[in-house]
């Protein structure tokens, strides 16, 4: 019976539906597809608009305690890592400078807060596509990326930006001329201080997914440590003031993140060649 229901569909030119593995959902289109995508990056929109609607709800604590926490000479930080800190001058010299300062501000904080919810989004829409052991793995990458990222942040602003802060605010050319920071300037670097610093930690992950990948392997970047370490000290220079101590708080952290990615892309290379070989090893 179910032979003559087939071939009665084919003669009357319909197609049979297609029976989708076990414990995924029924194949998608192009446009279903696009569909999809599309409210998963709304919803991670939403997230961040989440955030954003969070650091506005807490922007005193967040405008007095964290953002200009390190303009003050009182803060933690200095008290930690021993520094003697001075307070910062800060000025607004444009009559909406404090307006759009204060916004701009928030929607980069909101977007921290959210970015977890985005990044998990994205990893939701293509969860469908993969099987349960890669499942696993995705987990693991979208875990690991948000966790660099907050740490990185956090490395950013707990230590790059009150060494930063200290040395250019008390860096003169000549007596006669006086430091009075503009507040625009004081939160564009702290958040480009904070956010480059999350991203520039997500070394290991590039390195676990293109070893993944198979474009890196552990001997290639063995082959080109001295020149990452040149390039790690040129990034911290860029990033810190021109003064040795800053510059080797941040290249340090940079080139133990490259010697971690060194051990990361051993053990993946590893397990993809064990796969590649079982594979090729087993009767066909």
């Amino acid at each position: 019976m179910a032979t003559t229901d087939v071939t009665d569909r084919q003669i009357m030119g319909e197609t049979p539906p297609q029976a989708s593995s076990p414990g995924l959902p029924p194949e998608m289109s192009f446009l279903d597809h696009l569909e999809e995508l599309r409210w998963r990056i709304l919803k991670g929109l939403l997230g961040i608009g989440i955030g954003v609607i969070v650091a506005f709800l807490f922007s005193g604590f967040i405008m007095q305690e964290i953002l200009l926490g390190p303009a003050k000479g009182d803060f933690f930080m200095y008290r930690l890592v021993g520094l003697e800190a001075s307070d910062l001058d800060l000025q607004n010299r444009r009559l909406p400078g404090q307006f759009f300062t204060y916004w701009g501000t928030l929607l980069v904080v909101g977007f921290i807060i959210g970015i977890p919810i985005l990044i998990y989004q994205l990893w939701a829409f293509i969860l469908p596509a993969l099987e349960e052991k890669e499942r696993k793995g995705t987990r693991f990458i979208v875990f690991n990326i948000t966790l660099l990222f907050i740490t990185g942040v956090a490395f950013g602003y707990l230590i790059l930006t009150p060494f930063a802060v200290q040395f250019f605010s008390n860096f003169q050319i000549a007596p006669e001329v006086r430091n009075d920071i503009d507040i625009n300037a004081y939160f564009s670097a702290l958040t480009m201080w904070s956010l480059s610093s999350g991203i520039v930690f997500q070394l290991p992950m590039v390195s676990y997914i293109l070893s993944k990948i198979g474009l890196l392997t552990p001997e290639l970047m063995i082959k080109h440590r001295k020149w990452a370490i040149i390039i790690c000290f040129i990034l911290a220079a860029f990033l810190t003031p021109p003064d040795p101590i800053s510059q080797l708080i941040i290249a340090v952290p940079l080139i133990l993140l490259y010697q971690v990615g060194i051990r990361i892309s051993r053990v993946v290379n590893r397990k993809r060649d064990r796969e590649i070989f079982g594979a090729e090893g087993r009767p066909q």
